[in-house]
């Protein structure tokens, strides 16, 4: 029996290329970056950024535009809201990463969020892609462009699926980007990645995980390519130890997060 198609099922099926010509009034109408940046609860183990300066901290109620960034051994998030799918800048200094870029036309939010933080598109070394869909690697060519020493990275399966006006480096477990571990999270799809950074206890999660009603779920069956493979990823993410989950889909989790999910992993 047919079901009735739901908000998320109709832009995750732009995300899929279906109904593309619907993609530029979506992206037109999403809201810019809402303010959540965050400092770090700790700096212990991090890996200072070279040639960065130390600058002061921000407060923990976040930076406003055109705050100074956060000092060089820790790391602050600022999620970039585009109402149903989220982006986030990571900032270590003066140095920043973008962790996935939206549907096209989500450069200027994605801006918008780097100006909380205090930084520019200069400051940008790295470009991290959860997985293929377009909600997440949709602006990548934008920002390619306006960060022009940016780094690509995703997970390999993947990345022959992502149009890149230049070329993207595959990263799998063990590797380390921006201070960042990658753990591999296939399921969602074959490619897809989390980052890890366990000295600041968070997780940036792209689909692996969504967050409804506050609590960690298991990505939508309907959208996943491998739901099996998807559980023994979030069971892989519930062993890890992190306060902070960053999702692609719903709000962040800010304190026991790594808990909420091997709780959801022990559920099967």
């Amino acid at each position: 029996m047919l079901q009735p198609i739901d908000r998320r099922t109709f832009i995750a099926d732009l995300g899929r290329g279906a109904f593309a010509l619907a993609v530029i009034s979506v992206a037109a109408c999403s809201p810019g970056a809402q303010a959540t940046t965050r400092p770090s609860a700790s700096a212990a183990g991090s890996t200072p950024t070279p040639g960065s300066q130390p600058p002061s901290e921000p407060s923990a109620e976040g930076s406003p535009p055109g705050a100074v960034p956060p000092a060089r051994d820790e790391l602050a998030w600022q999620r970039v809201n585009l109402g149903f799918v989220s982006a986030y800048v990571l900032v270590r200094g003066a140095q920043a990463a973008i962790v996935d870029t939206g549907v096209g036309g989500s450069a200027g939010s994605i801006e918008d969020a780097m100006a909380q933080v205090g930084v520019d598109w200069s400051a940008v070394g790295d470009v991290i892609l959860t997985h293929k869909h377009n909600d997440h690697v949709g602006s990548l060519a934008d920002i390619m462009e306006l960060a022009p020493d940016a780094t690509g990275y995703a997970g390999a399966e993947d990345i022959p699926s992502i149009t890149t006006p230049r070329a993207i480096n595959p990263v799998g477990d063990g590797d380390t980007v921006f201070g960042l571990q990658v753990v591999t999270t296939p399921g969602h799809t074959p490619g897809s990645i989390s980052v890890y950074d366990a000295a600041n206890g968070i997780v940036v999660a792209g689909d692996a995980l969504i967050v409804e009603g506050g609590s960690p779920n298991y990505p939508g069956a309907q959208f996943t390519e491998d739901m099996d493979e998807a559980r023994q990823s979030v069971a892989k993410l519930g062993e890890l130890t992190f306060e902070t989950l960053l999702v692609g889909h719903g709000e962040p989790i800010e304190g026991g997060a790594s808990a909420a999910v091997a709780e959801l992993a022990s559920q099967g």
